[in-house]
């Protein structure tokens, strides 16, 4: 596949992905934050392209797909929740701003499980000088994650998560951004 096909196809998937179930819907919609997350991850990348320090994260959840009443498998599927937050560097490194689509699945009354995908835009080094740390290529990356949830009461949870940022190869180079952690969500 060719630079402008894989373009083509991640911008095809990418704006689908945020397209509305149907325009009532948008109009309807409860943008309000449903949830709060506030924690720290750190790099989890191999020694050339560690990041030293760590990274305070916030994330903020909306449900304008109405997820919080989905009732099937299905349902669960076409409500995704939307996020958008921040991860910042504490020794210089790349620091981030993320956007996406998360789709959360309880495995019991307590503990569920998360996906996300969604877009990056970072503040780190995109060529390959010969320093420490990623090289990133290209200032907009794809971003996936995944968590693992327990609810310690109605409205405070710990999350554990795990992040990958890179660029897919739409530049070069493409170390990516790696990162693993815990936070508190607190649920409105």
């Amino acid at each position: 596949m060719t630079f402008n096909a894989s373009l083509r196809l991640a911008i095809a998937v990418s704006a689908f992905a945020f397209i509305p179930l149907s325009a009532r819907e948008a109009a309807a919609a409860d943008w309000s934050i449903k949830e709060v997350r506030a924690g720290v991850t750190g790099s989890i990348q191999a020694r050339s392209t560690f990041e030293p320090g760590f990274f305070p994260t916030v994330a903020l959840y909306f449900d304008p797909l109405d997820r919080a009443n989905a009732v099937t498998w299905k349902d669960t599927l076409l409500r995704p929740r939307v996020n958008v937050g921040a991860s910042v560097s504490t020794a210089g490194e790349a620091s981030q701003i993320f956007a996406g689509l998360a789709w959360t699945v309880d495995v019991t009354d307590r503990f569920y499980i998360e996906l996300g995908f969604g877009g990056a835009a970072h503040n780190g080094d995109n060529e390959d000088d010969g320093t420490n740390g990623p090289k990133l290529g290209c200032t907009l990356m794809f971003r996936e994650s995944a968590a693992a949830g327990f609810r310690l009461t109605d409205k405070l949870d710990l999350v554990a998560s795990i992040d990958h940022s890179s660029n897919a190869d739409l530049c070069e180079p493409n170390d990516g951004i790696s990162h693993a952690g815990l936070s508190l969500a607190y649920k409105f």
